[in-house]
This record gives C-alpha cells, sequence and structure tokens, in this order.
C-alpha cells in the first residue's frame, strides 16, 4: 500500500545576495583611505602642523588693529588659512592618485569588481574627514590666541557648512583631474604643490585681498580658493570685514554660483581626462 508523503517543511533556500552597493564599497573605501593615512605619521603630523606653525608666526607677527572694523590682521589669517586647509584636497589628491597611479594600484584596482566610483568616494570622504579636523584645529587656535568670536546665527554656521563642502568637492575634483599632469610620482610634488602655493598667496590667504594687483585678483577669481576665503571671511568677520572687500560686500551668492560651478566644472573634467593607467603603460 503507497504511502503519502507529507509536502515538505523546509525553508525556502534564500537567493544568494548581490554584489555590495557602490555606496557601501565606498564607505569601506574610505575607512581603508584613512587608516592608510593616519599610519604615515610623517605625513600626519605636516599636514596638521602646517597650517597651525603658519598662523601662529603670520597671527602674532601681523596682529595690528583695521581700522574702523573692530578686527585685527590675525583674523584675516585664521579665515584664509581655514579657505586653505578646505583645499588640501586639491594638493593630496593631486600628489596621491598620482603615486597610486605610478605604482600600478589604480590599474589593480581597475581590474577589480570594485565600482570604479567607490575609490572616488572613498578618496572624496577621507578629504572631508581630514579637512575638517584641519578646519577645527585652525578655528580653535584663532579663537584661544587671536580673538576671534564664533558665529553665533544658525545662519552663518549654514553658510559656513555650504562654503565647506561645496569648497572641498571643487578643489578635491581639480586634484582628481591635476593627477594625471605629473609625468610620474617622482614629480608630483613639484607639479602638484607649486600651483597650490601660487593661489594661497593670489587668493587672500597671506595677503590680504584688497592689497593685490588688479590683474591678480582677476587671475584668483577663476579658481575656487579665492571664493572659500571670501565665503569663510563672511562667517567669522562678519560686517566689519565687510569693508575690506573689493566690493563691500562679501557676495555670497557669487560665491555660491562659482563654487557649484567648479564642483559640476570639476567632475566634467574628471570624467574626460582621468586614467586609470601611467603613461608607461600606454
Amino acid at each position: 500500500m503507497s504511502e503519502t508523503l507529507a509536502p515538505s517543511s523546509a525553508a525556502p533556500v534564500p537567493a544568494p545576495a548581490g554584489p555590495p552597493s557602490t555606496i557601501r564599497v565606498g564607505l569601506s573605501r574610505a575607512a581603508f583611505e584613512t587608516r592608510m593615512f593616519f599610519r604615515e605619521k610623517d605625513a600626519v603630523i605636516f599636514t596638521f602642523s602646517f597650517p597651525i606653525v603658519l598662523l601662529v608666526i603670520f597671527g602674532s607677527i601681523f596682529a595690528q588693529e583695521l581700522e574702523g572694523t573692530g578686527l585685527n590682521v590675525s583674523q584675516l589669517y585664521v579665515a584664509g588659512l581655514i579657505g586653505s586647509a578646505a583645499m588640501t584636497g586639491f594638493q593630496n589628491l593631486g600628489i596621491g592618485i598620482a603615486g597610486d597611479r605610478d605604482d600600478g594600484t589604480l590599474k589593480r584596482l581597475a581590474g577589480t569588481p570594485m565600482p570604479p566610483a567607490a575609490y572616488f568616494i572613498g578618496k572624496a570622504l577621507n578629504t572631508l574627514l581630514v579637512s575638517a579636523v584641519q578646519v577645527a584645529i585652525l578655528l580653535a587656535i584663532g579663537v584661544a590666541l587671536f580673538e576671534l568670536e564664533p558665529p553665533s546665527a544658525p545662519s552663518d554656521w549654514l553658510t559656513f557648512a555650504w562654503v565647506f563642502v561645496l569648497g572641498v568637492l571643487g578643489s578635491s575634483l581639480l586634484g582628481i583631474a591635476a593627477s594625471g599632469l605629473p609625468r610620474s610620482a617622482k614629480s608630483a610634488s613639484a607639479v602638484i604643490a607649486m600651483p597650490f602655493v601660487v593661489l594661497q598667496f593670489i587668493s587672500g590667504v597671506f595677503i590680504p585681498i584688497s592689497q593685490l594687483p588688479e590683474w591678480v585678483i582677476r587671475v584668483a577669481s577663476f579658481f575656487p580658493l579665492k571664493w572659500m576665503c571670501q565665503g569663510f571671511r563672511s562667517v567669522f568677520l562678519g560686517d566689519g570685514g565687510a569693508t575690506l572687500e573689493l566690493a563691500k560686500s562679501y557676495e555670497l551668492g557669487r560665491v555660491a554660483l562659482i563654487l557649484g560651478a567648479w564642483v559640476i566644472g570639476g567632475l566634467l573634467l574628471c570624467l574626460t581626462t582621468f586614467r586609470w593607467k601611467s603613461r608607461r603603460d600606454g
């Protein structure tokens, strides 16, 4: 006599999980980039100490009052160096990616299942973190040593946030695009660092923007650092500092427009010029 088989009560076998999302891989890559950065103790010390040394030296030497503003020159340096710190992604990424390309890291990553966007997400998040730490340190020194008053209005902190994010992203994309200029990792520091130093001098970081020749200001106006510094001055120097601007206004609408254009333009530049292989690989 045949037996009736009972329906199976076994749980259905789950479908195999798909590959992790690009965002998740990018976050993992950001954690990896951050660990690698902090393992290089010499680079960490130089990255964080260099702007501090500059601020203390310049802020101590040039501490005279700015007549009719209630401000002093050292406070201008705080705002300017905060802008410079927000643009360190240009130098760090330009040199770092050139090294990754030269030693074959990029070529190996291109042959893995990792989405290409994850590599750049990791770099961008690491740059945001490093820049944020630098800015926080400089701001703390400005408050402690140079009588800088942090803004109390939420609108000022909102301005700080969008200037910082747009500035970091725009300058980082510019650094990624510029990473293809050096012929090798050995020449990357010279090729990338020199334009960054020049931009600092012509963009109001070390020399007040009102004291620069008109043609220099016109050149600086094509690049994001001048507008980043202007945006940060609006946050930390207030109405008194506006009288020192060329337009007697911080022109925040123009700052947002130009920094946003650099983000879009930098992205397009990266998409059209970025190479995963070095020149010797063809």
